[in-house]
């Protein structure tokens, strides 16, 4: 992977020694500048090329979310903040990662590594937007009742379209995120999860028999729509 440029903006100068400090051990990375506040940091964002943003939130006069906001074409953006109850705002802007103050080196590089699989599936044609990534790992992350919730793909049994909203079932509970059903399917690894009805998606892994057009997971019983039925079928090699 050719050098990868970053910029970190943090009010504190303390702060901002310690992420260089970091990159130091990260010979791809190459830091650009580092700067105390966003009006600074938009000025180097409109004359220099930065693939990774490191960014505080809670600074003066713009705070990080503020500014993110105010950017069009922004870079891969990893928060870096002391203020825990600002993680959902950040996922919301697209945010690769979200490290809470202080952090390691080694929170630091699982952040970095995600960024530069976004980067890298960018220049390769393949990414389709900011969820995508989340495709090549095993879990996803999602909003429900001012939380964000990080599932494993492994414990997601089916999910259930319920007007402009989607149920989610899990090994652990229920969740109604706010979002469409066919935004969740976007969500999902396609050789795991199938669409057995127009409202119905299920995780294959946990199919426990099928009974005429009824599929059972556990003690969930899913009915099988007759325009995906042969597909369905077809893809479980029967």
């Amino acid at each position: 992977m050719p050098q990868i440029n970053c910029l970190i903006v943090d009010d504190e100068p303390i702060a901002r020694e310690i992420i260089k400090s970091y990159c130091g051990h990260l010979p791809m990375l190459h830091i650009v500048t580092s700067v105390g506040n966003a009006l600074e940091a938009k000025t180097i964002l409109q004359t220099q090329k930065v693939d990774i943003l490191f960014l505080d939130i809670n600074m003066p006069v713009l705070n990080g979310i503020a500014f993110l906001k105010t950017l069009r074409n922004q870079p891969q953006v990893i928060f870096t903040t002391a203020y825990k109850e600002y993680a959902v705002d950040a996922f919301d802007l697209a945010a690769i990662d979200y490290l809470l103050k202080p952090f390691s080196l080694e929170r630091f590089i699982v952040a970095v590594d995600k960024a530069l699989e976004r980067i890298s599936n960018t220049q390769n044609g393949t990414e389709t937007g900011a969820q995508e990534v989340l495709k090549t790992e095993d879990y996803l992350f999602l909003k429900a009742d001012g939380k964000i919730y990080k599932i494993m793909h492994d414990d997601l049994l089916f999910a259930e379209a319920q007007g402009n909203n989607t149920k989610i079932v899990t090994t652990q509970n229920t969740l109604l995120p706010s979002m469409t059903f066919s935004g969740f399917e976007e969500l999902l690894p396609k050789s795991l999860f199938l669409r057995v009805h127009r409202s119905f998606i299920i995780n294959k892994a946990k199919i426990t028999h099928i009974e005429g057009n009824r599929v059972f997971i556990q003690a969930h019983e899913i009915p099988i729509g007759s325009s995906y039925r042969e597909d369905f079928l077809k893809n479980l090699g029967i």
